[in-house]
């Protein structure tokens, strides 16, 4: 039995505002954007090449920029900070943690790398290197 998650909902207060970030600034996939009825609207958006989607507009009862920690595996740290950068997201250095768990700013192990960033409402992302 194969058990894949697929959606991960994310609270945000603007649908249209949240949309452009993810599919503007992010260059996230539209997959759609379905107007239920005159309350409800439900954006589906998916990063390149990821099996996993999330969805703005439901009703999760979390309040926007409570999610947080959700983490995406990137090839090249560097070149995902960089170009999230040029699309105008503020993300962090990149940094990696020490032995003692302590974050520190440069590269890491292969899988040590991380850059941080959040949406307008403060739902928190990683990006994680793995090769």
């Amino acid at each position: 039995m194969k058990w894949k998650i697929e959606v991960i909902p994310i609270p945000v207060t603007d649908i249209d505002k949240a949309k452009a970030f993810y599919s503007d600034k992010l260059g996230w996939n539209v997959d759609h954007d379905t107007q239920v009825n005159q309350d409800n609207r439900f954006v589906q958006l998916t990063p390149p090449g990821s099996g996993c989607s999330i969805v703005i507009g439901v009703p999760t009862g979390a309040a926007p920029g409570s999610v947080q920690g959700v983490q995406i595996v990137v090839d090249d740290i560097e070149a995902a900070r960089a170009e999230l950068a040029e699309r105008g997201v503020e993300v962090s250095p990149v940094k990696h943690y020490e032995k003692d768990g302590t974050l520190s700013e440069g590269r890491g192990e292969r899988w040590n790398s991380f850059v941080f960033f959040n949406d307008l409402d403060g739902n928190g992302w990683i990006l994680q290197e793995q090769g």
